[in-house]
């Protein structure tokens, strides 16, 4: 430490910038002698002889901002970039947005059955026979079942998709619309085969 001060003290300082100006050599000599590792010491000592060092001194009141990021943007009269709102939906996005919602309900679903069966008094036979207590209609029975096994056959015909796009397969634009409404279509039929079960 009182290296250090005394390489400051003998660095010149201009009173208006409160600059300090600190010899190459002492301040890399003062970090090298700290630094245990050869090879860091080296590249210090590379750098000291290529560049110049000065140090300011700030007070805090300077760093500290009075105004926000949205004041600033405001006093510089820049535009708030544009969102979403500005682009047209398409198919990729779309299929996109899609596969994370049925990630996050099958998630969600799964972490229910959990914790239900976890927390509930009953087993599932009981729950079963409430719903048959329903008396529902088997083209309503069948529509729930589907509403149901949807994201399950989506997310796992997206999943395909993607599987076959990190073997570099399907890539094109053209490719990726076509392979979109295959595994639309192959979503439906996984969900409609499950709905039927």
């Amino acid at each position: 430490m009182a290296s250090l001060l005394a390489v400051i003290s003998r660095s010149q300082c201009t009173v208006p910038s409160i600059q300090v100006r600190v010899k190459n050599r002492e301040m890399y000599a003062l970090s090298s002698s700290l630094i245990r590792s050869p090879a860091l010491r080296q590249g210090l000592q590379m750098a000291a002889a290529s560049r110049p060092v000065s140090m300011k001194v700030v007070s805090v009141a300077e760093t500290q901002k009075d105004e926000s990021f949205f004041e600033k943007n405001e006093r510089l009269g820049r535009e708030l970039s544009p969102h979403l709102t500005i682009y047209q939906p398409q198919l990729t996005s779309m299929l996109s947005i899609c596969h994370r919602g049925t990630g996050l309900a099958l998630g969600v679903g799964v972490w229910g059955l959990g914790l239900g069966a976890l927390i509930s008094s009953h087993d599932i036979s009981h729950y079963v026979t409430m719903v048959e207590g329903l008396q529902l209609s088997g083209a309503t029975l069948t529509a729930l079942k589907f509403i149901i096994a949807y994201p399950a056959g989506y997310h796992t015909a997206n999943g395909i998709r993607h599987l076959l796009w990190d073997t570099g397969r399907f890539l094109k634009i053209k490719e990726v619309y076509s392979t979109g409404y295959a595994m639309v279509a192959t979503s439906f039929v996984l969900s409609a085969i499950l709905a039927l079960l």
